[in-house]
């Protein structure tokens, strides 16, 4: 089976294509936009899930350390206030992280949210390693997703995967992990929420 897997994974992302798209705001931008979030440092793992199939369809990683910022590799989502930097997004406010939720969930999809809290050090590791890794080729958000977090103190024990739900899996392991699901009856088309959105 794992043979079979591997001989399709080239024709999948070949039909998702394999170019990233490098953006770097400026400076100014980041800097005005930070946002600090109060309470315990922690990593929110987002997986969007066909409702249907089951299958994975999205891995984005929500990072909480001296700022809150989201890992959202070869990811659609933006917001007109919000700097983007190679797939990391800067100031992300409660009100943003609403935006984000609302965008990825809807009546074909549901998103699950897994949170673990983090030392403050292994928070700054992991914005540093969000913000070293570079735009994100398409298909690739859940590879890059579970390599920064294998290469965090606490998480060795995380596989790399293809697979959103592969990485969900392995992340549901780790101890002290919270668990949210989101559901919402939103046209398949959500994309006339960017267009709305205000931080």
């Amino acid at each position: 089976m794992r043979k079979f897997i591997w001989l399709l994974l080239p024709a999948f992302l070949m039909g998702c294509g394999f170019t990233a798209e490098p953006k770097w705001a400026p400076d100014e931008e980041v800097s005005r936009a930070t946002y600090v979030h109060e309470g315990p440092k922690y990593l929110s793992l987002y997986t969007v899930i066909n409702l249907v199939s089951g299958s994975g369809a999205h891995s984005g990683l929500l990072v909480n350390g001296s700022q809150r910022v989201m890992f959202d590799p070869a990811g659609t989502w933006w917001n007109p206030r919000i700097p983007e930097r190679n797939d990391v997004h800067f100031g992300m406010s409660p009100a943003a992280v609403d935006y984000y939720e609302d965008y990825h969930t809807r009546k074909t999809y549901y998103t699950v949210v897994q949170t673990i809290e983090v030392s403050p050090e292994v928070a700054e590791m992991a914005l540093r390693e969000v913000q070293a890794y570079g735009a994100v080729p398409k298909a690739m958000c859940s590879n890059s997703v579970s390599t920064i977090l294998s290469r965090l103190p606490g998480f060795e024990s995380m596989r790399t995967s293809w697979f959103p739900n592969a990485t969900m899996r392995s992340f549901a392991k780790l101890p002290g992990v919270t668990t949210r699901e989101l559901y919402d009856d939103d046209d398949d088309d959500n994309s006339s929420l960017l267009a709305g959105q205000t931080q």
